[in-house]
C-alpha cells in the first residue's frame, strides 16, 4: 500500500519504467523468434507485477480525492485509517505527535496495517485524526432464525 507521495511519486515512475521494459522484453521476444503466445507467457509476471502497482496507484489517488470503500470486516479498519490520514494529508510524524507515541509507533502500526490493534488503540487513532465511526451489525445472509 502506498503510504505518502514520495512512495506515490516513486510508483508512477516505476510504473512508466516498466512498461518500457515490457515493450522491450517484447520486441526482444519476437526477435528469438518466439510465436504471441509464448510471448505472453514469458512477460505474464511481468504484467502481473505492473498491474498490481496500477492498483496500488489508482487505489492511493481514490483516497486522495476521499473516495473511501465501505468497511465490511473488523480488519478492514487499519487500511482504512492508513486511507484517511492521507486524505488528510497528515504526516505520520504529526499522528504520532497528536497520539503522543513515537513516530517509529506509528510506523509500526501502519505497517501491520493495525493488525492486532486493541478496541482503545483504534478509537485513539481516529479521535486523533477528527474520525467517527457508526457501525451497523447485521444478520449474515442465510444464517438468521
Amino acid at each position: 500500500m502506498i503510504k505518502n507521495e514520495t512512495a506515490y511519486q516513486k510508483a508512477l515512475d516505476k510504473l512508466k519504467q516498466d512498461k518500457k521494459y515490457i515493450a522491450k522484453e517484447k520486441l526482444r521476444f519476437k526477435e528469438m523468434g518466439l510465436n504471441d503466445e509464448q510471448i505472453n507467457m514469458a512477460i505474464e509476471p511481468l504484467l502481473s507485477f505492473h498491474e498490481q502497482l496500477k492498483e496500488e496507484v489508482e487505489y492511493y489517488e481514490r483516497i486522495k480525492r476521499g473516495a473511501f470503500n465501505p468497511i465490511h470486516k473488523f480488519t478492514d479498519i487499519g487500511k482504512s485509517l492508513i486511507a484517511y490520514r492521507i486524505y488528510l494529508n497528515m504526516t505520520q510524524s504529526e499522528l504520532a505527535r497528536r497520539l503522543e507515541v513515537a513516530e517509529a509507533q506509528v510506523s509500526r502500526d501502519e505497517r501491520n496495517e493495525y493488525y492486532g490493534a486493541t478496541a482503545e488503540k483504534i478509537e485513539a487513532v481516529m479521535n486523533a485524526m477528527g474520525m467517527k465511526a457508526t457501525i451497523n451489525i447485521e444478520i449474515a445472509a442465510g444464517l438468521g432464525a
